[in-house]
């Protein structure tokens, strides 16, 4: 199957890499040409796991492609961008084309629903990290799990489910040890609680993924963050893919512990963060059941402090 991957931030480069690499015939979407053109003679960059870097030449556009030109498009923008992403995402797609988000935070499933009129949408999550360095250079600074499931239950073709299991192949040659599983919404919030527990954190402290485990007042917020995520999420129905989503939350930050968040690259960058997609979501869908939320509407305050004040901020 062909891919067009929107998106060439670290988790879009990421992905349009490793499948180029693995024999996948894959386009990487970029809405800037002078960009599109700087990655399509440099090639994509990697820094891999192992400390080895590794160029991967790929095909790098900013027109889309014809509809019906690729199975699968993959949104790695940031959550706020979605709508934008879904505008592209509608040129490309027919019928029998899987939408994919591989994104952060809740909410972006609904978004692509309401653009969409043609396509399949998936969602997906994956724990692999990584940090950009610059335009198509990037550091893979984790790895961990990757899960896809339909975004809808509805009665699909045998032909769709069966690109979605070859989606999750051609994942898994690639380098991402993929699953599918039925329940996307539990999927979904088993993500949002890890980013719960980790980027505004390290948004806040400028410390990478595993340094909040290595002090005591970061991990003891990291927990308080975390456990509140949980009660809204199951006063929502969610049942957490995890038997102790806690613990999973501490995993990831371990197995990506030389990762950079990717909302404290934004922070680092002045950049607008993802926060309302996170810890805001989870302050949002508290007051919703009437759950008061205190950690996680300090952060998410503290956040947004930080990203309206970028230009006041002493360095």
């Amino acid at each position: 199957m062909n891919y067009c991957v929107i998106g060439p931030g670290a988790m879009g480069c990421l992905f349009a890499g490793y499948l180029t690499r693995a024999g996948c015939d894959t386009i990487l979407l970029d809405y800037k040409p002078e960009r599109a053109s700087i990655i399509s003679n440099q090639g994509l960059v990697i820094e891999e796991i192992s400390g080895t870097q590794s160029t991967i030449p790929v095909t790098v556009t900013s027109i889309p492609p014809a509809r019906g030109k690729v199975g699968a498009v993959i949104i790695c923008v940031k959550s706020y961008d979605t709508e934008t992403a879904a505008r592209m995402a509608a040129q490309i797609a027919d019928t029998q084309t899987l939408v994919v988000t591989m994104q952060n935070g809740i909410g972006n499933m609904e978004c692509l629903s309401g653009v969409l009129s043609r396509g399949h949408i998936v969602a997906g999550i994956t724990s692999h990290g990584a940090t950009v360095l610059g335009a198509g250079k990037i550091r893979h600074a984790g790895m961990g799990d990757t899960f896809l499931g339909f975004a809808k239950k509805e009665n699909l073709s045998n032909s769709i489910h069966s690109k979605l299991e070859q989606l999750a192949e051609d994942f898994g040659k690639s380098g991402f040890i993929t699953q599918i599983v039925n329940n996307i919404n539990n999927l979904i919030w088993s993500k949002l609680i890890v980013n719960v527990g980790i980027n505004a954190l390290t948004a806040l402290t400028r410390l990478k993924n595993g340094e909040l485990l290595n002090n005591a007042e970061t991990e003891t917020l990291l927990e308080m963050a975390v456990r509140e995520g949980l009660e809204v999420g199951r006063k929502e129905g969610i049942n957490f893919i995890y038997e102790n989503p806690l613990a999973q939350v501490k995993k990831v930050s371990q197995l990506t512990a030389r990762n950079i968040s990717s909302m404290l690259q934004d922070v680092l960058k002045k950049k607008k963060t993802e926060i309302d997609f996170i810890n805001g979501a989870i302050v949002e869908k508290g007051r919703a059941h009437g759950l008061p939320t205190p950690i996680n509407e300090v952060l998410t305050r503290l956040v947004r402090g930080l990203q309206a004040t970028y230009d006041l901020q002493v360095c």
